[in-house]
């Protein structure tokens, strides 16, 4: 016969322990957690416990739940996500000082704990909507966004136009930007050996000062490597041969770019690049569906067989996951509607 692990939380025992004398008991046999001068008046330790599970008594019991649940389930990220937690901590207290924490969360251990839950419940919402994750879907993405490493170099020319730029002269500097652009694509046609005359030109005009002195060399670059400053940048990498440099104006945030693509790298296959892409459609379905952060907790807690004994607390757990899911898609409605 099976046998199955049930939680009890015992807040009377809890309570009532450790006291150092004797209990009041009350005429209804229960006993006493307050008294008064006046006998009539009085708190029991029942009337306490209910209270405390009319409000409380839920969230603790899927606190308490859940981490048992998440370290079994996912034991080699415990060390990692404890050590997250108490970075996460550290900085807050250095922010706000520890006695703001201990009065949000009682004590700093209760919010480092807090935080790890929540670190392990992130990962395994994201495993399950991993699993969300067609073989369709992981192959058409392959197909359409996994490029092989492109090995560039590029000459920035900044406009040092802002916020306070007027009109006139935002139309100035940017057409000296793009004639400084046309001087270095120029020198590049007439040029012998391109590639050694870009690097010379990235010395020469460059406002990257960081790539400058090396010929421009951004090195192999592939979506995520850079920041999305470069993105139309990168693109228009992908576009050219290698070999060639490019003959039309390129913008980015940054200013006005020449770039010269010296190689393209074979991309990696599927199966090596299969994790990857899992993490990112995962992370699209979490975007698209906020039900699946928790339909995912309810999976993993029903595959573990938890169940609620009180029938109050199990009611209130039912309820609770047809809120949630119902505020999620309200919440999805309205983002949509705007």
């Amino acid at each position: 016969m099976n046998k199955k692990k049930i939680v009890i939380i015992g807040l009377s025992a809890l309570l009532l322990c450790g006291c150092g004398k004797e209990i009041p008991t009350l005429s209804d046999g229960s006993q006493a957690i307050a008294t008064f001068n006046d006998e009539s008046i009085s708190l029991s330790a029942n009337d306490l416990y209910n209270k405390m599970k009319e409000q409380y008594a839920l969230d603790a019991l899927l606190q308490l739940m859940d981490k048992q649940i998440l370290e079994k389930e996912l034991p080699d990220d415990l060390e990692t996500e404890m050590e997250n937690a108490k970075n996460t901590v550290k900085s807050m207290k250095d922010t706000y000082g520890e006695d703001q924490i201990n009065s949000y969360f009682g004590s700093v251990d209760n919010y480092t704990n807090y935080i790890y839950i929540n670190n392990l419940q992130q990962k395994a919402i994201l495993n399950y909507a991993k699993t969300k994750v067609s073989d369709k879907e992981i192959q058409a993405y392959y197909d359409k966004n996994i490029y092989g490493d492109v090995t560039v170099d590029h000459i920035l020319i900044k406009t040092n136009v802002t916020d306070d730029t007027s009109s006139e002269d935002k139309e100035k500097l940017e057409t000296e930007a793009k004639n400084k652009i046309n001087e270095i694509i120029d020198k590049l046609n007439k040029a012998e050996n391109k590639l050694d005359t870009f690097k010379e030109l990235a010395k020469e005009y460059s406002d990257d000062e960081a790539t400058k002195d090396n010929g421009g060399s951004l090195g192999a670059i592939n979506t995520d490597t850079l920041s999305s400053s470069y993105d139309e940048l990168l693109k228009a990498a992908r576009n050219l041969e290698d070999g060639k440099y490019s003959t039309e104006l390129i913008t980015t945030e940054l200013g006005y770019h020449v770039i010269y693509k010296e190689s393209t790298s074979e991309k990696k296959s599927l199966e090596d690049a299969k994790e990857e892409i899992l993490e990112k459609l995962g992370q699209e379905k979490l975007d698209n569906d906020a039900t699946l952060n928790v339909t995912a907790m309810e999976e993993l807690r029903k595959k573990y067989g938890m169940e609620i004994q009180d029938s109050d607390l199990k009611e209130k757990y039912s309820n609770y996951i047809a809120n949630s899911i119902a505020s999620a898609r309200q919440s999805e409605q309205e983002t949509t509607a705007e």
